[in-house]
This record gives C-alpha cells, sequence and structure tokens, in this order.
C-alpha cells in the first residue's frame, strides 16, 4: 500500500481493508515508508526508503511479526548494510523509467543479477516494470516485482496482475 495522502483517517481505513482483502487471499500485504501503520493493520510488512527508520529500529518497535524491506536504489553497499541491520528483503530501483518518479537512479540489469546471486534474502525490482519489462528482471533472479502503474492503469486490472505472476510460474 502506497499512499502519501495527508489524510490519516482514510488511509487507514484503506489499509485495514486492503488487508483484509490480502488475507483472505492468503497474499502478502506491505505498507510503504509507514511502520506504524503496517503495524496497526496488521500488515505482513513494512517497506522502507532512504528516509525512513533503519530495520533495527523498526524491528524493536514493532517485534519479529513484521517483514521489513528496504529501497536500496542503485546501491549494493546498502543492501548490505540494510540486511545487516534486519531486513528480509531489499529492493533496487528504478530498473526502467517511472512516471511514479521520474528523478528515481537507475538500477542496470547486471545489478539485480549480481545481487540477486550474492545475497542471503530476496531481490525485489522496483520501477517501470510491466509485464514485458519484468521478464528479464525475474531471469536475472528477481524475487518479486513492485508495481504501481502495471496494474492500477491496466484496463483488466485481474488480467494484468495474471500476466505478472505467471513471469514466475514460466521462470520456475
Amino acid at each position: 500500500y502506497r499512499d502519501k495522502g495527508a489524510d490519516p483517517a482514510r488511509r487507514r481505513r484503506e489499509a485495514d481493508e486492503l488487508a483484509a482483502l490480502c488475507r483472505d487471499a492468503g497474499v502478502t500485504f506491505i505498507v510503504n515508508d509507514d511502520p506504524r501503520l503496517a503495524a496497526e493493520c496488521g500488515a505482513d510488512g513494512v517497506h522502507l526508503g532512504r528516509d525512513d527508520a533503519s530495520p533495527r529500529d523498526v524491528r524493536r518497535r514493532y517485534g519479529r511479526p513484521l517483514l521489513l524491506g528496504v529501497s536500496c536504489y542503485d546501491d549494493p553497499r546498502r543492501a548490505r548494510a540494510a540486511i545487516e541491520d534486519g531486513a528480509d528483503y531489499v529492493a533496487f530501483g528504478s530498473a526502467y523509467p517511472s512516471a511514479t518518479k521520474p528523478d528515481a537512479v537507475h538500477a542496470p540489469l547486471a545489478l539485480y543479477r549480481d545481487a540477486a546471486a550474492r545475497l542471503d534474502v530476496p531481490v525485489v525490482a522496483i520501477g517501470g516494470i510491466d509485464a514485458a519489462t519484468g521478464r528479464p528482471l525475474v531471469d536475472a533472479g528477481c524475487h518479486a516485482l513492485a508495481v504501481i502503474t502495471a496494474i492500477l492503469a491496466a484496463p483488466d486490472v485481474r488480467s494484468a496482475a495474471a500476466d505478472l505472476a505467471a513471469l514466475f510460474r514460466e521462470a520456475r
């Protein structure tokens, strides 16, 4: 769940509803940038960015049940530090240009391949990904793809999600 809106009551309602939907569907629910909201709505985890608390601080405050992910941009050293600090997964990106974050640093395909081979936690790709651009990332070893527009702007959300999921089934 990614919403930078200023209305905390609306964000909490939406997060509660999404958490329930994801639980019913057996899908992992991650809240972006807000450990408190993640803990309050019963999310499975929280994704932390550059300006958020450290994984160690979040774990100390909210405990073990939260899955912790950290944005590492294009920096393998940041990934190793995040893992040492308690991250359960690391994310790199932007894999491709993205309207959501047009000024994001670019993470080359070789970085994903190297990270997937060397790191002991799952590697996630972020930025400009859809079913067509996701294939090389999955082939490089990415364990997950973080998407927004690929699903929310799709004429058929269910079909778009299925196309993305198929990338992982086909890779096995």
